[in-house]
């Protein structure tokens, strides 16, 4: 970054700087959140100024923000600044760009924030992976923020790329209004929160190969790029083999690899850095519990975990889900999460809310044990994913280490 910043950003980004240091020191957190705050109090409009003259992604979603993310980042090259801990509002934002001086920047967003984020940051490139409920006790209503995204990407608001999915109705009704969108037609198993037009109220008609309504809205076609069994892009195509499990990762990275596209990047060498990932903030990747090998996944919602469960390799499955403020403390989502596919597994329940899934379960028809006492869990020799949500994959998370 060569713009010189005005004298009180130059003051914001110290204070962003010496806070989180002490926050780090004293124990009072990751030092990723408290010094932002301070930072955008004395100056507003900090992300603004930190931002200029940068080159700027945003991925915005409700799953997969943070692995597109990283895939974006991996993909693009060396020295690409981004919010790499998860902080996906406007303090975390600042906090990760007054440390660096890259000038390329990926930024996670979240859904909320995004039309916010936008007109600060003027990015070159929105990717937008998909909408559905999260967090429902606060955050239950998703055409209000499909309408919020509309709003803030139709010109001249912005004139940048949208790269969207166009398999989310929901997702194509926000990036329609911008005037320069390249669709992705990816796999896209939930849309169990788009099932009427956004325009007209109507019952959209969900084919084997696309979706439509009677009023005239559609999925578009023909999209920029197509994800089977392998990516279709510009008359070329392409195999991912990600290091990172799973066909919503592969979704992830074909997003990913369409926005660096639009940023000039070669697409077969984009991907061949991306395979390098193997585990995104301790997700995906192999971890040592006592005696065990496990593999920590994250899920938080019906559309992320149904997406997940179809992509289980084998041996045990530990599901464990908390309802605390970041969790979300409403967790009747679970009913709507398809767990029939766990039937004739090993299975079992931790977490705060390890009876309520327990009660999902058994609805369900799968057999399942509740575990109490964690740690008697290190014993044994069979491999297992432990599915999380938000709080409870960071308990796991601090309770293994790596292979």
């Amino acid at each position: 970054m060569t713009t010189r910043l005005a004298w009180r950003a130059r003051v914001a980004v110290g204070c962003v700087v010496t806070v989180n240091y002490f926050s780090r020191r004293l124990g009072r957190g990751a030092g990723t959140v408290a010094g932002g705050r301070v930072g955008l109090a004395l100056e507003p409009r900090l992300l603004r100024a930190l931002t200029r003259s940068r080159t700027v992604v945003l991925v915005s979603g409700t799953n997969g923000k943070t692995t597109t993310s990283a895939l974006l980042r991996a993909g693009w090259g060396d020295d690409v600044a981004g919010n790499v801990t998860g902080a996906n509002m406007p303090a975390g934002h600042v906090a990760a760009l007054a440390t660096s001086r890259a000038a390329r920047v990926v930024l996670e967003t979240d859904e909320a924030w995004l039309p916010s984020v936008l007109a600060d940051a003027d990015p070159a490139v929105v990717v937008l992976l998909n909408l559905s409920r999260d967090q429902l006790d606060r955050a239950n209503e998703v055409r209000q923020l499909a309408q919020r995204w509309r709003d803030c990407l139709a010109a001249p608001q912005f004139t940048g790329v949208v790269v969207a999915n166009s398999n989310d109705p929901l997702v194509v009704f926000a990036a329609q209004a911008s005037e320069r969108v390249r669709w992705v037609d990816v796999p896209t198993p939930w849309r169990g929160d788009a099932a009427s037009c956004p325009h007209c109220t109507r019952a959209l008609d969900f084919a084997d190969r696309g979706w439509s309504c009677a009023c005239g809205f559609a999925q578009p076609t023909p999209p920029t790029a197509t994800l089977r069994e392998e990516l279709h892009f510009s008359s070329q195509s392409f195999r991912l083999d990600l290091a990172v499990p799973g066909m919503f990762n592969e979704v992830n990275a074909a997003l990913a690899t369409v926005a660096l596209v639009e940023l000039g990047q070669d697409p077969g060498e984009a991907l061949a850095r991306m395979r390098r990932l193997d585990t995104i903030q301790g997700r995906y990747g192999l971890r040592r519990f006592g005696e065990r090998t496990v593999r920590l996944m994250l899920a938080k919602n019906p559309a992320g975990a149904t997406a997940l469960l179809e992509s289980l390799s084998e041996g045990e499955v530990w599901i464990a889900i908390n309802a605390q403020i970041a969790d979300g403390k409403d967790p009747s989502w679970l009913y709507d999460v398809p767990f029939g596919v766990l039937r004739g597994r090993r299975v079992r329940c931790l977490g705060e809310r390890r009876l309520d899934l327990a009660t999902r379960l058994t609805y369900a028809g799968v057999q399942c044990e509740v575990s109490d006492d964690v740690d008697a869990l290190r014993r044994g020799t069979d491999d297992v994913t432990v599915v999380a949500n938000y709080t409870a994959f960071r308990e796991w998370l601090a309770r293994t280490a790596p292979c």
